[in-house]
């Protein structure tokens, strides 16, 4: 998969060739150009500083100066509104529809009334999503749907964990047993189970790292999110707000 994360320092590149007149295709085709694999999936005109937004497959949001001469990469903060403008953008740009997911394919545990959802992408060797685990043990009046997600280049275990911990009598209490005892189902993973059809959802999707979180408006939050956190958000409050102190 093309990145861009080794470019990220500095914050300005130049691209060596320049276009004529500014454009969305002649900037679509510079870039392609000098970061082969690379694939532009839009550009457009931002209304901030002249520049221009440009959406790389990922997805990931870079942007141009209007002769594609220099790439910028960051965060543009609208320093009058207080607004993460890149955030905002990614948020929708990321966005999954909650009701589109295949929450049979998942482990359900509800909590207290449970009427609040989110979602989670989780490996079950990955150290992040069992602290994610402890912290939810603080949360209460949700239901969370738990998708097995091994990153076997990480954790090539985790892909049998998964299976075991799905074939088990009960999945919530052995997805549960493992992440936070350490004590794994006594079976040999074999039955029927999901686990090879969510990794091709995750990667579609675009999950590239666990505990990934989606919520039932669709906004997505990579990464270990502690309780308070998670309850500000559950609440609707952007990310950048809730990572606030």
């Amino acid at each position: 998969m093309f990145s861009l994360h080794r470019f990220a320092l500095p914050l300005l590149f130049g691209l060596a060739a320049a276009t004529a007149h500014a454009d969305d295709a002649a900037i679509k085709k510079n870039i392609e150009a000098k970061f082969p694999g690379a694939k532009v999936q839009s550009v457009a005109k931002t209304p901030y500083a002249g520049l221009y937004e440009v959406v790389v497959d990922g997805p990931q949001l870079i942007y141009s100066d209007d002769k594609a001469n220099y790439l910028f990469m960051g965060a543009v903060l609208d320093l009058n509104s207080q607004k993460n403008l890149t955030e905002e953008r990614m948020q929708k740009l990321t966005a999954v529809k909650f009701d589109t997911l295949p929450l049979g394919d998942a482990i359900k545990v509800v909590k207290g009334n449970g009427s609040r959802k989110i979602a989670v992408f989780a490996d079950a060797d990955c150290p992040y999503c069992k602290k994610f685990e402890q912290e939810l043990a603080n949360v209460t009046d949700i239901t969370v749907y738990t998708f097995l997600y091994p990153l076997d280049q990480l954790h090539p275990e985790s892909g049998k964990k998964s299976k075991q911990i799905w074939c088990a009598p009960d999945r919530a209490k052995a997805w549960d047993d493992w992440m936070t005892k350490g004590t794994l189902a006594k079976n040999d993973g074999s039955c029927e189970n999901p686990v090879a059809k969510t990794v091709q959802l995750g990667q579609k999707l675009g999950v590239q790292g666990t505990p990934t979180i989606i919520f039932a408006d669709g906004r997505r939050v990579p990464g270990m999110i502690p309780a308070a956190k998670l309850e500000q958000l559950l609440a609707g409050k952007p990310a950048a707000a809730a990572n606030k102190k």
